[in-house]
């Protein structure tokens, strides 16, 4: 891990070198149900932030996700604390942040730096526990991020996922898939553009029998991408089935844009009468 010292040497120099990223795309493949390129990883900055809770991982994640980040053309700062949200002259150099903190404690620095950074354009990404479940105590952080675990009945279980979005490039061509792992109940932002659900069964809480939940969904904090989906307790859990670490790298490319593209305009909120 990087001392105090040479990180913030380092985010001088960031500083003063004035560093410009520029847009790149992914020339990918026509699909038959959408042709809308996901963007392309290559130059862009990106801060992996692991720790918290070690039950989801967040070694092996970070283990497992920095190389192929790097190998598709990103260049990746890692730390195993969140003192980098404090530095804005390093956090306006970041495109993307990818945390994996489960039930942590943020300071305030900590999260007024990140949600200004967030605000003005650095998109955010981040899948089950490690971003929606990472600081309880913090609404701002949850208004930004657009949910946060309450409940997973029944801990591991089986349980599928249905592509609800059809058209959208992080979903397109990807059909319903089963998991075992937990199946989380959350409170989601009703602005949320919802990109898969799963439905609960009732077997552990019968209350909730029917209970229709986003998996993965999309939205916008000031000019930032919001990325997030429940899919992932366990590393194993995502990477044995295609489909959802499909999503997760397929929302990781998405959010990495919000500098470089425009606001997707998709707000319908749930409950509109």
């Amino acid at each position: 891990m990087k001392s105090r010292r040479s990180f913030l040497s380092k985010s001088i120099l960031l500083a003063a070198g004035g560093l410009v990223l520029k847009p790149n795309r992914l020339v990918s493949q026509p699909s038959l149900k959408t042709a809308t390129p996901l963007p392309s990883l290559k130059g862009k900055k990106v801060l992996f932030i692991h720790g918290g809770w070690p039950g989801h991982e967040p070694v092996k994640f970070k283990d497992y996700m920095v190389p192929w980040l790097e190998e598709s053309g990103a260049t990746v700062e890692i730390f195993d604390n969140l003192e980098p949200y404090t530095y804005p002259e390093f956090m306006d150099t970041i495109d993307l942040v990818i945390q994996i903190h489960t039930m942590s404690k943020i300071t305030k620095m900590e999260e007024s730096g990140l949600l200004r950074a967030v605000k003005q354009g650095t998109g955010m990404a981040g899948w089950h526990g490690g971003m929606c479940d990472a600081f309880r105590q913090n609404v701002a952080y949850q208004f930004m991020t657009g949910g946060q675990w309450v409940a997973h009945p029944g801990g591991v279980v089986d349980y599928s996922v249905q592509v609800t979005d059809k058209t959208d490039a992080i979903t397109s061509d990807l059909g319903d898939f089963k998991m075992k792992s937990e199946q989380y109940y959350m409170h989601v932002d009703p602005n949320v553009k919802v990109l898969a659900t799963t439905t609960f069964n009732g077997d552990h809480d019968d209350w909730i029998n029917g209970c229709v939940m986003p998996v993965a969904g999309k939205k916008m904090f000031g000019k930032g991408r919001i990325f997030y989906t429940s899919l992932g307790h366990n590393l194993s859990h995502v990477t044995e089935v295609p489909e959802a670490i499909s999503i997760i790298k397929r929302g990781i490319h998405w959010a990495s844009a919000s500098k470089y593209e425009p606001a997707e305009d998709w707000i319908s909120p749930a409950y509109k009468s």
